[in-house]
């Protein structure tokens, strides 16, 4: 029977640190790259819905142009 010493009871539990480290080390990398990506995603959301509310607001002023013309032709007929 083999007893275990202080010695391999403490190499044993830095073996698992090292290991626990190692996932840590590798769960970080892996948040780094989404959290990257995601900022990426959202730069490229908040471009797009500039450009949705600046289209937004030139069909609305097209739109308000017309109804203005369209007024007019009617006040005018």
């Amino acid at each position: 029977m083999s007893e275990i010493t202080p010695r391999s009871a403490a190499e044993a539990e830095l073996k698992t640190l090292e290991k626990r480290l190692l996932e840590l080390i590798l769960t970080i990398d892996r948040l780094k790259d989404e959290n990257r990506s995601l900022k990426s995603r959202q730069e490229s959301l908040s471009a797009e819905r500039a450009a949705l509310m600046q289209k937004n607001e030139q069909v609305r002023a097209r739109v308000e142009a017309m109804i203005g013309r369209l007024k007019s032709m009617e006040h005018g007929a």
